[in-house]
Parts: structure tokens; sequence; C-alpha cells
């Protein structure tokens, strides 16, 4: 050890005692640092000058990120009054409404893991066999999850037990019970095991002045039962069909709307519509060129007609399940309301707007019926879906009234034709969709 310069001017006592004073510093230093050596070997790894002791271990305390405050050098935690203890976070005070009425990021259950206490089951369909053939539609899949819902209904995807659905081009992944699986598997093989080839479902649109035709046809037909209000809907043959339809063209008041062939193909759904537009004078506004003083405000209502239809086969084709979307507006007449407005001279200036007086109709059903046979529905004495234009404007009355012929008993005949490639039509396979802008509501179920 090296000796340590002191000044020779201290006695002999002095100067011993402080060498074996500072002898016995080194030894002290010397053991400390063996000490912590051997804990280095032990734990593997060294205590930063900055732990805090929890209890007996002598592992490393963990930082802030892993849910720990590191603390000064001090008092031990065992010392530590609780009250400037930092406590450990957990689960609920984790997701507590932060500061500043953030809201919460919800909680996370079970461990990660998805519920079973129904047994419910995770499955994935492959649905490549049907959409594979359907390269010109934007989402195919869309089709079987629609039917699915129908099926099943809504409720049972919203409630418990708890279970989800999703799509794309290929799979159709379900995670529910075993029960709802079986529903599924049997929409699913309607798609991938059906027919994919085009079919024609043609309809034909028709009003009838008078519903005393079914007098004559009432034997022809098989009433079949329906929830829609004010419907009524038969079964026919073919044939039964062929001599319904032709006595109803023997009579005056019959008009037909629409004949058209619909090619779709199984699962899909076709639009057929026919609107336009008439115009009124909804409002009076103050003209900003000063005179006329008040310029009218014009609107737009569209009447007419829109149909959907959806048509989903059976895998060997014998039976048909159709979902009916059916819309039909018309104006029966303006109502004129008279209007004084005040003018700057102390003089009124009188002017009228409209008020539209509208008759609607509609109908959304699914029907299954088998599929060599025609459907039949009335939808008894409603707004007729097509107003009777006069061949010559001067006389046409309606413009000068404002009112438009307005009843008939509409008909709707819906009969599957079979694939597109069996069929020769004259009548045009693809209908023109009206141009009216609706509401971003799918309004599927």
């Amino acid at each position: 050890m090296a000796q340590a310069n002191l000044p020779g001017s201290l006695p002999f006592f002095f100067r011993s005692r402080i060498v074996r004073g500072l002898a016995s510093a080194c030894l002290f230093a010397a053991g400390t640092a063996a000490t912590s050596h051997h804990v280095y070997g032990q734990g593997g790894f060294t205590l930063p000058s900055n732990s805090v002791a929890r209890g007996p271990s002598t592992a490393e305390t963990p930082s802030a990120s892993q849910g720990f405050a590191p603390r000064a050098a001090g008092p031990t935690a065992a010392n530590t009054p609780p009250s400037l203890q930092t406590p450990p976070q957990t689960t609920a005070n984790r997701n507590a409404l932060p500061a500043g009425g953030a809201a919460p990021t919800g909680q996370l259950s079970g461990g990660g893991q998805l519920p079973r206490e129904a047994g419910q089951e995770h499955r994935v369909y492959n649905i490549s066999p049907y959409t594979g053939y359907l390269t010109k539609h934007d989402r195919p899949h869309q089709a079987i999850v629609d039917w699915i819902v129908r099926e099943t209904g809504t409720d049972v995807w919203h409630t418990e037990p708890f279970g989800f659905m999703s799509a794309d081009r290929d799979e159709l992944k379900v995670y529910h019970t075993n029960e709802m699986h079986q529903v599924i598997g049997g929409i699913v093989e309607r798609f991938v095991a059906g027919d994919k080839e085009p079919q024609v479902m043609n309809l034909r649109l028709m009003t009838v002045g008078n519903p005393n035709w079914r007098s004559n046809a009432h034997m022809l037909m098989q009433h079949v039962n329906v929830q829609s209000p004010g419907l009524q809907a038969w079964l026919l043959t073919k044939e039964n069909a062929a001599l319904v339809m032709n006595m109803l063209r023997s009579r005056t008041d019959v008009r037909e709307v629409q004949a058209v062939d619909l090619i779709t193909n199984n699962g899909q759904t076709e639009k057929l519509a026919s609107t336009r537009g008439r115009n009124y004078v909804l409002n009076v506004k103050p003209s900003p060129a000063n005179w006329p003083p008040y310029e009218p405000e014009t609107g737009e209502i569209q009447e007419g007609f829109q149909i959907e239809v959806s048509p989903l086969l059976s895998v060997d084709g014998r039976t048909l399940d159709c979902v009916i979307n059916a819309n039909i507006d018309q104006v029966d007449k303006f109502v004129p309301v008279e209007l004084d407005l005040p003018l700057p001279n102390n003089q009124v200036h009188r002017t009228k707007i409209e008020v539209p007086q509208l008759v609607s109709w509609r109908l959304h059903e699914r029907f299954r019926w088998p599929s060599d046979m025609v459907l039949l529905l009335s939808c008894g004495v409603v707004a007729s879906p097509e107003r009777p234009q006069s061949s010559l404007p001067l006389f046409n009355l309606s413009s000068i009234t404002g009112t438009t012929a307005g009843r008939a008993d509409a008909l709707m005949f819906v009969e599957f034709r079979g694939r597109a490639s069996d069929n020769l039509t004259t009548t045009p396979l693809v209908p023109q969709i009206g141009s009216r802008v609706s509401a971003p509501n799918r309004g599927r179920y």
C-alpha cells in the first residue's frame, strides 16, 4: 500500500493514528467491492444506484413504461409511507376516462380471446366457385351476406350469443353457434353448388281499371298468404297464366305498362325503373333584380315505379326464393295556395304556390314458389304506376285542372324462365334504369 504524504511537523502519535485510519478505510472499500462482485455473479446484473428495493428480491426496478416509475435513492419501499408510493397501473385505471374528457378505449376482456359461452365456432367458407364467375360484378360476395341476413334475421348478429360475419371475394368467415352454421351452410351451398349461368326473370306490369277481373280468373289461381297489407298473391301454372293474360288483354281498361326479361345471376339483385319528373311552384322568394319583385322557386317530384328483384334458386333448381321490392309514386294533383305579398308602394302582389298531393304504394316481400309456376301479385286499387298522356297536348285536361288519372289495380306477373342461353327473346334484356338520385340507404333486408 502506498505511503501517505503527511507533514513532517506532526507528532509521531498523530501520524500513526492517521495511517491506521487510512488502512482501515482501504480494507472496507475492498470488502465492499468484493461483495458487489458477488451479487453481480449470482443475479447476472448490477443494482442501479437509483433502484428501489421491493421485498427480498434484488431484481432491477422496471421503468415507467413497464408500469412502475423509477424513484431516486433514498428510503426503501418498506419504509416509505403508502401515500408517497406510486401505485401500479391496472386494467381498471388504465381504461379510466382520462383528463380532458377523451373517450375511453375499451377494456380487453377474456385475455383477448373470443367468448365461447354458447359453444361458438369459427368457420371459413370457400365462396370462390361462385364469385369466380362474376368477374364484371364489383362485390358479388355481398349477395351471399344479404341472403344470409334475410334467412337468419339481423338480431342474431347484434345480441347474445356473440357472433360475427365477414366476407371477401374468396372467403366467408363466420363465428357463431353450430346451429347457425347449419343454416349458413345451406345458403352458401345454394350459391356455390347452384347454377352459375345467368338466369332469366320475366316481369310484366299491367294495370286494370276495375278489379272485377277476378270473377273469371278466380278458379285458375291458387291463393298465397302474404304479409304486406293490401297485397294479394296467387300461384298459377304456366298454362293458366297464359289464359289469365289473354282474358286481361281482351278488356278495354287494361294497360300493359312494362314487359321485360331481366338477366340476373343467382342471388344477385337487378333493378327496373321508369320515372319522370313533374315540376311545380315550391316557393316564392324576393327577386335579386328588384323587378319583378318576386320570383318563383320550382321543385321537382319523381313519379313512376321502381322494382328490385333478387332471385335465389335451390341447388336442384326446383324451388325459387325471390325478394321483390317495388315502389310506386304518383302525383294525384297539385293543390294551389294563394299568397298576398307586400310591394314597396304599399300595394299587394298576388301569386300562388303549389302543394303536391301524392299517392304512393310500397311492397317489400319475400316469396318462395316452385320454379315451374308463375307468381301473380296485385297491389289492390292504388296509384297507377303509368299516367296516360294525351296525344294532343292542347286537349290535355290534366295540365289545366292539375289532376291525373290516378287509380288502377296494378298487377305484376313474375315468371322464371331458366337459363339465358336457352331463351330467345326480342325484348330488351338489359332494361334502362331511371336516373333518379336516391338516398344512401341500402334497405336490403
